[in-house]
């Protein structure tokens, strides 16, 4: 744009009229109407030979994202999913050639005007039918399935069913370096069993759920597969040495013989063979069965270089995955959160038993190594991307993966989310949790390359219920190394870990280290480990106005709302905690430094209602300091650690509540937490917005309705 300087004027005062003049045409530019979308249809009934249109609908999401690619540079794209099942038999992978090209947005949606029954499945599975009887006694069933799919996952009815299982006693049993020894008798008919090859050790611990393959049985040994049994049997609240271990619980999964109970399952893949017991109630002729065969059913960006941008999913299901990892030699050697050990170590202690079970030197060898699980919904090296009014339901691992570190994802691909949203999505009857958000290695908490950096991740009034069904000590939603996430409106219940966790690291990656790793763990010893001079990419995190109800149901360590590290600027406030199982509220764990912890609502009489890890025998070196909870309400009378001047921790006007007589500030929280009512009903299946919401909704559209009448 050619300017001239105005006579009279000095050149500031020049600059100062090009920028009125330029914000002038903006705002014209603004107002000009958008044109409408190129509308791409597609339908289970359509044809790809048709013209991708509304009234002749292709039938594949592939076809219809090749169509896509024609249009998106020139204008937006929304491309419209008829209601049904759309079957995948591979990964749906959107690369940067699939979002908004030139400034322009590409929408992949449901179709306008369906009931809410009518929504587009996104589906991993293939359904099960043609059951026979297989034993009387047992009621159990048996169907054919491909030869050679397995799975860990199987839904029947939109539940995920219960895997072949029986407990065994920690009592009953000893551990040694290669397995199990029993000592009771009647465990002696496991060396007798086919299979024994698919047959898993799981164990619940203090804050883990760790899976181990057997390799053979034989007397009384159960001999275990490797690497696994190896990375599950040293380090913290190990398979064989949990913490705490009267609330510990030792398991065999996965053979025909457990099946006893109404939903136990097994499949036999080198026979092509599923069992099912029906459940209580049910018919098995009329049983929907979906067997799940993909891992993954959508991974979003695969080049730093080349980012996706501008991309939008609304409206759509996705469902029926599973994750096969565990079932491997690699098993799940769970360390906390949805990360886990692999391969082999170097220095792995000749007796791990004896000299590692709560962590030792040569386990912090590791510690940057540790991998994340590989989530249904994958996304990385992408920017503007948006998940709205979205079911993810019938998953077998982590829902959402967000920047996950690239081990993770399926195109090797990681970290770079930038601007994503997840709004008014329900997530439930997963295995997994529902939203992991940054990675835990090296490139995630001090980036190697800029554009690695997560930020801007925005979780807004979302339904999590009912997930980490299967990987019990998964979070609801995980944020580790991400700058400006904002975790804001959401309800989480019926969860068996923690509901919120933030940061990651245990202070190790921050400034200076962790004087208790360097000191008492030896945890820099080791080249692999860096003592930091610059912070991580924890930063800038506000936790606000979510309502968490029934989380806590099995680990009692962590909290409802957790952190972890450094978290320069961080902002807990608003939330309400309640029927927290006798958790942990709100927890700052190890390294945690610069939170606020502000008017907060925690209901919760015998439980700790706060609590922070200031590491009691390396008190002098100030692990966890410069943190305030300040004019928070709470009816237990419990705080946790050592809060205090020393440490610059301090608990500030606190309001300890007698008898139920919340004052109405502390009600105005707990009214205005959870998801707003200017959402649409955010429900599936069994998640449905409670008696009290749904009056709060009606109120706001009546009030409203009034209002435009005026």
């Amino acid at each position: 744009m050619k300017t001239h300087f105005v006579a009279g004027y000095g050149c500031a005062a020049c600059a100062a009229l090009i920028l009125v003049l330029l914000s002038t045409l903006a705002a014209h530019a603004a107002k000009k109407p958008r044109p409408e979308p190129f509308v791409i249809a597609v339908s289970p009934m359509g044809d790809d030979a048709n013209a991708g249109t509304r009234e002749k609908p292709f039938r594949t999401l592939t076809r219809a994202q090749a169509e896509v690619r024609l249009h998106n540079t020139g204008r937006d794209v929304a491309v419209e999913l008829a209601s049904g099942i759309y079957r995948l038999t591979a990964p749906l992978l959107f690369t940067a050639a699939d979002g908004g090209q030139n400034g322009h947005t590409v929408t992949w949606q449901a179709a306008p005007d369906l009931s809410s029954e009518q929504v587009p499945v996104l589906s991993g599975a293939i359904p099960v039918t043609g059951w026979k009887l297989f034993d009387r006694t047992r009621n159990l069933y048996v169907a054919d399935t491909p030869k050679g799919l397995d799975t860990r996952q199987l839904w029947v009815n939109n539940h995920l069913a219960h895997r072949a299982s029986m407990e065994l006693p920690r009592a009953d049993v000893s551990f040694t370096a290669n397995g199990i020894e029993w000592k009771n008798a009647r465990y002696d008919f496991l060396a007798k069993l086919p299979h024994q090859n698919r047959i898993e050790v799981e164990a619940t611990g203090f804050f883990t759920d760790r899976f181990s393959p057997v390799a053979k049985i034989e007397g009384r040994t159960l001999t275990m597969q490797q690497p696994a049994w190896n990375n599950n049997i040293w380090g913290y609240d190990t398979l064989n040495s949990p913490y705490h271990p009267e609330t510990a619980h030792l398991y065999l999964d996965n053979a025909l013989a457990f099946a006893t109970q109404p939903g136990d399952w097994f499949i036999d893949p080198d026979e092509g063979k599923l069992y099912l017991i029906p459940p209580t109630g049910t018919d098995i002729a009329h049983l929907a069965v979906e067997l799940s065969r993909l891992a993954v059913l959508v991974a979003i960006g695969n080049s730093l270089d080349a980012p996706v941008t501008d991309l939008a999913l609304r409206g759509l299901r996705f469902s029926h995955t599973t994750w096969l990892g565990p079932s491997s030699k690699e098993g799940y050697a769970s360390q906390q959160s949805g990360a886990y050990l692999a391969g082999r170590t170097p220095l792995y202690p000749a007796n791990p038993i004896a000299d590692c079970p709560f962590g030792c030197p040569a386990f912090e060898t590791r510690r940057n190594e540790w991998t994340q699980v590989p989530a249904a919904v994958q996304v990385a090296a992408a920017a503007r991307i948006s998940f709205e009014q979205d079911v993810f339901a019938h998953l077998g691992s982590y829902a959402l993966g967000i920047g996950n570190d690239a081990v993770a994802n399926l195109t090797g691909a990681g970290l770079g989310a930038s601007d994503v949203r997840v709004n008014r999505c329900v997530f439930t009857d997963d295995a997994g949790g529902a939203i992991m958000a940054g990675g835990i290695r090296r490139d995630a908490h001090h980036p190697r390359d800029a554009r690695q950096i997560n930020q801007q991740i925005l979780i807004t009034n979302n339904r999590i219920q009912s997930v980490s069904k299967d990987y019990r000590d998964q979070t609801a939603i995980l944020s580790t190394y991400v700058t400006g996430a904002v975790i804001l409106h959401n309800d989480i219940s019926d969860v068996p870990y923690d509901a919120i966790d933030t940061g990651y690291g245990w202070g190790i990656q921050d400034v200076g280290g962790n004087p208790n790793y360097r000191v008492r763990m030896h945890g820099y010893d080791w080249k692999e480990n860096l003592v930091y001079t610059t912070p991580t990419t924890h930063r800038d995190v506000v936790v606000a106005s979510n309502r968490i109800h029934n989380a806590k149901r099995i680990f009692k360590d962590g909290g409802a709302i957790y952190n972890l590290s450094a978290a320069p600027s961080m902002l807990v406030t608003e939330n309400y905690i309640y029927d927290n199982n006798n958790g942990i509220g709100l927890y700052l764990d190890e390294g945690s430094r610069y939170l606020t912890l502000r008017r907060n609502v925690v209901a919760c009489k015998s439980c700790e209602w706060l609590n922070i890890n200031t590491v009691k025998a390396a008190y002098p070196m100030r692990i966890s300091p410069d943190n305030t909870a300040i004019a928070n309400w709470h009816d237990g009378t419990k705080v946790g650690g050592m809060w205090t001047n020393y440490q610059n921790d301090l608990i500030l006007d606190d309001h300890p509540i007698e008898n139920d007589a919340w004052p109405d500030e502390a009600k105005q929280v707990m009214k205005n937490a959870g998801i707003e009512p200017a959402a649409t009903p955010v429900a599936y299946g069994d998640a449905q917005p409670s008696a009290e919401e749904l009056d709060a909704q009606h109120a706001f559209i009546a009030a409203a309705q009034e209002k435009k009448s005026k």
